[in-house]
């Protein structure tokens, strides 16, 4: 411990770094807690090393055990706010739903775990978590796509990207069509994507037209774009891998948000007040929408999401446009 105590007291965060390596090594968890906790203790003395004991919380949901984890404060409430992502996904990536059903976890962090690991595959039934807290059923819908998940490692993290299989091409665009009052379509596409321009540097518009896609992107103001139309569960995709972000500098929410924020976009499209108790006929009525994935063209790396969603019979189409640096 005396080398330790020597690291903390210099404030050598490369070495506490490599430290916490050598200890999730040996898989010494209590011995994990405590250097959270001697450094939490030498912040409030003033030394500057809030990041590492926050990197061991993140080592304590990624790998410990869950009860351990849980002991340790770490699946509470607000815990993580500079880690890769939330502390609950981060432990609920790499531990069976089985791993969580006993503890006493906050209400809202078991219901997001409980609908993280039905994303995942796991079988977690609809009384194992709070059904207020999120809009859809925690089951999968057999019409739903595969959502990308996060990936987390002991130095990093992936989030897959849905469009890497997309290919757009350029369209020159018709004469723009009239924007209507923005709707509770455009409302819940916003939200999607709202760190991204409320807590980081980007930007976003929602648009309501009397018209088709196409004539809705136009009216956003380029004069070509490459389009691509696709099927509805890869919009449902593309939707949720927005949602469950934070963009470039916000926080990051959870694909159970990002799944939860598509599917209120599909129910305002779609014309419904609240969930329907038969979720497997939304995938029907889903075929009756278009759905396009689009770009200007001109984004060069960073966040995006431009999608567009057609109601033919109606003749109504919303479209979205929201990007974020990195």
């Amino acid at each position: 411990m005396s080398d330790l105590k020597a690291l903390i007291e210099s404030s050598d965060l490369a070495g506490l770094n490599r430290y916490i390596d050598g200890i999730c090594a040996r898989r010494d968890w209590d011995e994990l807690v405590d250097l959270r906790d001697r450094c939490n203790e030498a912040v409030e003395r003033g030394k500057q090393l809030w990041g590492t004991a926050q990197f061991a919380e993140y080592r304590l949901a990624l790998e410990a055990p869950v009860k351990v984890a849980f002991d340790a404060g770490v699946l509470a409430d607000g815990r993580g706010r500079f880690a890769l992502g939330p502390l609950w996904e981060v432990a609920a990536s790499t531990h069976p739903w089985a791993d969580f059903v006993d503890l006493d976890l906050a209400p809202t962090i078991r219901t997001m775990i409980g609908h993280e690991r039905s994303i995942r595959g796991d079988t977690v039934g609809s009384d194992d978590v709070d059904r207020r807290v999120l809009l859809p059923p925690v089951g999968m819908a057999l019409w739903e796509p595969d959502y990308p998940v996060a990936e987390y490692k002991s130095d990093r993290a992936d989030f897959p990207d849905p469009f890497e299989d997309l290919d757009l091409g350029w369209l020159d665009l018709p004469d723009p069509a009239e924007i209507e009052d923005e709707d509770g379509v455009c409302h819940a596409l916003m939200e999607l994507v709202k760190p991204w321009w409320e807590d980081s540097l980007g930007k976003a518009e929602a648009i309501t037209v009397d018209g088709t896609i196409e004539e809705g992107i136009s009216a956003l103001g380029p004069s070509r774009a490459r389009t691509e139309d696709v099927d509805a569960s890869d919009a449902i995709a593309a939707m949720a891998w927005a949602g469950s972000s934070g963009g470039g500098h916000g926080r990051r929410r959870g694909t159970p948000t990002g799944r939860s924020g598509a599917w209120w976009v599909i129910l305002e499209a779609l014309g419904y007040d609240e969930l329907p108790d038969d979720v497997a006929a939304i995938g029907e009525e889903l075929d009756e929408l278009r759905w396009v994935l689009w770009d200007p063209g001109d984004a060069i790396g960073g966040w995006g999401l431009h999608v567009g969603i057609e109601d033919p019979e109606d003749s109504i189409a919303w479209i979205l446009s929201a990007v974020d640096a990195k």
